[in-house]
């Protein structure tokens, strides 16, 4: 065989071969496969990272994962990452790393057409938040209804996430100064989480919702004394002996406690300032 033959019949060979890996990679229907990433593993070391505070290798984690599901064609798995990424970026205050996350995390709830699923009711909380976060309550609303939407359609009656979904809505209204609307969903909140268990946390989250909401609504005076009362309540819940002092109290006990210095209770304040972070360093 002449040379130049040679080299054009091991060409050909090397062109077959390669069709064939190629189509046993991609099957029969010439589409490549997903290769999913291990989204549980995931989000386990992610909080581990949140529970020492360590944002920077949090956010270094989620986004060689995000990398590892484009590589991989998972957009669930980048639905996931994006998810986690907005809340990340709003809990930093780094608004345009956020607003991004959450234009990604919609396309992609758009790309999987998973409008009316849980999971797209659970990213729209998410993205509502962020624009709640960063003074967008208009944007912020609209996403939050389209939230209860799903949940209340796909969700038990007693399901946290409803609860949630309630409170977070409580505090976009009362940006909005509709302040009986606000109110309205606060009580539904509490209604759900007090069937939950170690819903007090939630609760006592939503007393000091309302301790905003109504001096707000009433002013300064007028509301003081429905402020006391709330505040006790929300206080007496977190110091409830049962709860489990893990990550999720310290850092319910870090969000309540500026609230408490707040409305004057310095002490509240200090207290439970200093348990979130004890909680934090014995992790």
């Amino acid at each position: 065989m002449k040379l130049w033959k040679r080299k054009e019949w091991i060409l050909q060979q090397i062109c077959k071969a390669y069709n064939r890996y190629y189509m046993c990679i991609i099957g029969n229907n010439g589409v490549l496969p997903v290769r999913p990433i291990p989204t549980q593993r995931v989000l386990e070391k992610l909080d581990e990272h949140l529970g020492r505070n360590d944002y920077d290798s949090a956010e270094r984690h989620l986004l060689y994962w995000l990398d590892e599901a484009k590589d991989g064609r998972d957009k669930h798995g980048m639905l996931t990452v994006e998810n986690e990424l907005m809340g990340l970026y709003r809990k930093t205050n780094r608004k345009e790393n956020a607003l991004e996350s959450v234009r990604k995390a919609l396309n992609l709830i758009d790309e999987l057409k998973l409008g009316s699923a849980v999971v797209a009711g659970t990213t729209f909380t998410n993205a509502a938040t962020v624009y709640k976060a960063f003074a967008m309550p208009e944007e912020s609303i609209e996403l939050f209804e389209k939230a209860k939407e799903i949940y209340e359609k796909e969700l038990q009656s007693d399901d946290p996430r409803l609860g949630g979904l309630y409170n977070n809505l409580g505090l976009t209204l009362t940006d909005l100064k509709r302040f009986d609307e606000a109110e309205e969903y606060y009580n539904k909140a509490i209604n759900v989480m007090s069937i939950n268990k170690n819903g007090e946390l939630e609760i006592a989250i939503t007393y000091l919702n309302l301790c905003d909401l109504n001096e707000a609504k009433l002013g300064s005076e007028q509301s003081e004394k429905i402020i006391d009362e709330y505040i006790e309540k929300a206080y007496e819940l977190l110091n409830r002996d049962y709860l489990p002092r893990n990550g999720y109290y310290a850092f319910v006990c870090e969000k309540c406690a500026p609230t408490f210095g707040y409305f004057g209770r310095f002490l509240y304040q200090k207290e439970l300032s200093d348990r979130a972070r004890c909680i934090y360093e014995r992790n």
